[in-house]
């Protein structure tokens, strides 16, 4: 009987391993990895940071939804390599203060409005409703231009499920940063 392969030597051949550096939550790290490892493995089993979720490992609901560089990326579709030298933020690097532990005003409007029900989406959601904004900010000009809508936001943020149901809720608590 043959037994599991090696961590060195997966079933497709031997591993390779790169040096990368990246900022994760305001923090230089330097890892040697292999260049196979997603992001989402990265921060989860590498960092010990588990608020992004692993759900569907294909990039379909977006519980594994964090920022790179201000912009959001499924974790689970991003391989870590390819993050070399950029800044990675996660639902753990959203509050401010010397130790984190102040809330980001998403953070703070989910809460009044009980934007979550099981909690499992909610660090992709907000990582995610946090890059839609900017994205919103980036795209048009200061002045003059069309408020967000419910709708808008609803579109845009379709690519993060939420299996409770708390659309609703979400969509409020995204308008209310948004005011």
């Amino acid at each position: 009987m043959r037994g599991a392969p090696s961590p060195e030597v997966a079933a497709d051949g031997p591993a390779v391993r790169a040096d990368i550096a990246l900022n994760v939550n305001g923090q230089e790290r330097r890892l040697t990895i292999d260049t196979r490892m997603s992001l989402l493995d990265l921060l989860r089993d590498r960092l010990g940071l588990t608020g992004a979720k692993a759900g569907c490992d294909r990039g379909h609901c977006g519980c594994c939804t964090v920022l790179v560089d201000g912009r959001r990326v499924y974790g689970c579709l991003t391989l870590a390599v390819a993050c070399a030298g950029v800044r990675v933020v996660t639902v753990e690097g959203l509050g401010g203060g010397p130790d984190g532990a102040d809330l980001h005003p998403l953070q703070e409007a989910f809460i009044a409005r009980d934007a979550f029900q099981c909690g499992f989406c909610t660090p992709g959601q907000l990582c995610s409703a946090i890059g839609m904004l900017a994205e919103v900010s980036r795209g048009r000009p200061a002045s003059g231009a069309a408020p967000l809508t419910p709708a808008d936001v609803r579109e845009r943020m379709s690519g993060n499920l939420c299996r409770c149901g708390a659309y609703q809720n979400i969509v409020a608590a995204i308008m209310d940063v948004t005011r």
